[in-house]
């Protein structure tokens, strides 16, 4: 399976309903541990971008690099910008380029998530979207099948949601909250969670803002 504009765009319609869907859910987990706008912050995003999906060009870099500067525009939360910088570390990695094979999944979410790492300047295992992306890229690598790839994220992003969920938060705003993070879900990482699952084409249940 090759990935071009049209894969993109069949991408950001599925975001959008996930984030229209899932906004109270995102915005209450967000307030058991921060400002209670997580919600906000991925629908207003999503939606900037949406609106301009039709202008989208061919190359997937210059593609990407447009969605990332229409989700910052619309939001100036750090989970945006870090959201942003994400994608404008993989759109610089394809610029140039109008498609790409799906094996290249796996190296593509490291070069996000290692540009993620370095502008939250956070480690891994903070119970943070980057313990995700970190369980996404290694479930993911060396995988070829475009099926396989996207089950095994899906995975990845529910075991990490479930493995992280009973450790203390140690990075970032949940921080403050110290013991009384654990048994929650960090938003963040429930955050991407939806956004893999949605991308993957899977749905899952969710209960409580625990998703099984």
């Amino acid at each position: 399976m090759t990935i071009n504009r049209a894969t993109i765009t069949t991408s950001i319609t599925r975001l959008t309903e996930a984030m229209e869907r899932d906004f109270d859910m995102l915005n209450t987990a967000d307030g058991a541990l921060g400002d209670g706008d997580l919600g906000i912050t991925m629908l207003r995003g999503m939606r900037a971008i949406n609106e301009d999906i039709q202008g989208l060009p061919d190359d997937l870099g210059l593609a990407l690099f447009q969605c990332a500067k229409s989700f910052t525009k619309s939001s100036g939360s750090s989970y945006g910008t870090l959201l942003a910088t994400g994608l404008m570390a993989v759109a610089k990695t394809l610029k140039g380029k109008t498609e790409i094979e799906a094996a290249q999944i796996g190296n593509l979410v490291s070069v996000a998530l290692d540009q993620m790492q370095a502008r939250g300047k956070a480690q891994l295992g903070g119970k943070t979207v980057l313990d995700s992306l970190d369980a996404v890229a290694k479930a993911t690598y060396n995988k070829t099948d475009a099926k396989d790839i996207a089950d095994a994220a899906a995975t990845a992003v529910d075991t990490a949601l479930k493995e992280f969920r009973n450790k203390k938060a140690t990075i970032g705003r949940a921080r403050i909250y110290a013991e009384k993070s654990i048994g929650l879900d960090d938003p963040g990482m429930l955050a991407m969670n939806r956004i893999i699952k949605a991308l993957a084409d899977r749905q899952g249940t969710n209960n409580n803002n625990k998703t099984e």
